[in-house]
């Protein structure tokens, strides 16, 4: 199977377990050890604003206290996961994701959001999704994701709730139409 790094990963309609029925998740990290990701269009309750309140952050420099926090995953839900634009050399613990891509789970990166003074774009998630090695591939060969190379544009410029649509639109598939049946033989 291809690398899925910096890919969007959709679930196919008929997926019905309760934490990923109707996710766009974005491939972080795709290698021989798994797959590493994060559910994008899942918003909470809890704003930027809130989150820096309870971990007692003064954001008197962020512009976007009311952005909501997405819940990332099932996995990891009381860990922060920074996915950004930029260079991760700038962040105590990033990997790169992509070109110009970053995933960061230090707290100096919230800092410097709070502050003002980090990445120009970015989304912040409390949980992971996560496959043991070659899982991710037997549940693709069960026709359970469709992927297409990742984009700034949806992850970082569409609304959390339009993002799937817009992920599929880039393989100019409307995802409802899609059938249950996998085409290999």
């Amino acid at each position: 199977m291809q690398g899925l790094r910096d890919h969007f990963l959709m679930a196919m309609p008929h997926l019905e377990d309760d934490n990923f029925a109707g996710s766009l998740t974005y491939i972080c990290d795709h290698d021989d050890n798994g797959t590493l990701g994060l559910m994008l269009n899942q918003p909470m309750e809890l704003t930027l604003e809130g989150l820096f309140e309870q971990l007692e952050i003064d954001a008197s420099g962020c512009d976007e206290l009311s952005t909501a926090v997405l819940s990332g995953g099932p996995v990891h839900r009381e860990r922060g996961f920074i996915l950004h634009s930029g260079s991760p050399e700038q962040w105590d613990s990033s990997i790169r994701t992509g070109d110009n891509r970053a995933l960061t789970t230090s707290m100096d990166i919230l800092h410097a959001i709070a502050a003002g003074r980090g990445p120009s774009s970015f989304l912040v998630c409390l949980g992971c999704v996560g496959w043991e090695p070659d899982q991710l591939a037997r549940e693709m060969k069960d026709n359970t994701w469709l992927t297409v190379e990742a984009s700034d544009e949806v992850l970082f410029h569409t609304p959390a709730a339009a993002r799937l649509d817009a992920a599929a639109g880039r393989l100019g598939v409307d995802l409802r139409l899609l059938s249950r049946e996998a085409g290999h033989g």
